[in-house]
């Protein structure tokens, strides 16, 4: 089966708990057949709606040619303010120790007997508790991902224990207000006083580089800069690019400055007082696109 291309909303019964997800097929689905998938995980407080409208993928997903997916999470209010289990982090989802692993797994199973896609080639990213997610899962279950992407947010959970080399690329502002780029207690959630505890970005990644065997220093890019009276004026973007690691995997970070806790490309001036200045000065959907196109798994039966 192939859906059109459109907008679709699903919903499937995952641990006697409703849970939804929305789907954007892009017009290649009326001429060619398999197509990739990406799951986009929406940020603490925030939804699945929320997060499409903000992140664009939508347009990207029309650009390149793939099916673009955003899970929503649980918890909140009047289909707001949901979170994912990610580890230690966030609100709900954690506290209630919701399955989001296992969730994501099902929503692939579902969305497969609703469209043809690539198994092979479905790659996960998310922004802030949905970068987090996105890491978990590519740590807990990377036979269901070929590749990841997280926006201002790093692995959080209790122990490091990958099953295999992910290739990771990593999009995060040292200005962040939210999820500290050097680590420590962020300001608390809105309306709440939960805080969470970052670890700094640059000492996860370096566990993903050991693990993964990956030259001990990276290749820098020429520093990308905001142009003068712009709005991305005083913005930076920096690539670091270890490769090659274990089994053809890459790490890569893209370092920004001037920027908040922000979606590279999004909507500008989305929250600013809460998130901080958006930024311009790279598109994170194109730039996980360029890296995740490199990546495809094994077309073997899985082994977890």
């Amino acid at each position: 089966m192939q859906l059109a291309p459109g907008d679709y909303s699903f919903s499937l019964e995952y641990q006697d708990r409703a849970r939804d997800y929305l789907v954007h097929v892009p017009p290649q689905a009326a001429r060619v057949g398999e197509l990739p998938v990406v799951l986009n995980f929406h940020g603490g407080g925030g939804n699945a709606a929320g997060h499409r409208d903000y992140s664009h993928m939508d347009l990207a997903a029309d650009r390149f040619g793939f099916i673009a997916v955003y899970p929503d999470g649980t918890g909140g209010m009047m289909g707001k303010l949901h979170t994912f289990n990610a580890g230690r982090c966030c609100g709900y989802a954690t506290k209630n120790q919701v399955d989001d692993v296992g969730f994501s797994a099902a929503l692939l199973d579902h969305l497969a007997h609703r469209a043809s896609v690539d198994r092979s080639r479905v790659y996960a990213t998310g922004l802030s508790n949905g970068a987090m997610m996105a890491c978990r899962l590519a740590m807990e279950r990377p036979d269901l991902v070929a590749a990841i992407a997280s926006v201002a947010g790093s692995l959080d959970t209790a122990s490091f224990a990958p099953k295999r080399a992910v290739p990771t690329m990593h999009i995060h502002s040292v200005d962040d207000p939210r999820a500290l780029y050097r680590g420590g207690l962020g300001p608390p959630f809105p309306f709440t006083n939960a805080r969470v505890d970052h670890p700094p970005v640059e000492t996860m990644l370096q566990r993903w580089i050991a693990y993964e065997h990956c030259p001990a220093s990276p290749r820098i890019d020429p520093t990308i800069e905001g142009l003068r009276g712009q709005p991305d004026e005083g913005n930076t973007a920096t690539k670091y690019s270890w490769a090659p690691c274990d089994g053809g995997s890459e790490i890569v970070l893209w370092k920004l400055s001037g920027s908040g806790h922000v979606w590279p490309g999004g909507t500008r001036n989305y929250y600013p007082q809460l998130l901080g200045q958006s930024t311009g000065v790279i598109d994170a959907n194109e730039q996980m696109w360029r890296f995740f196109e490199k990546f495809s798994l094994p077309k073997t039966p899985s082994a977890y």
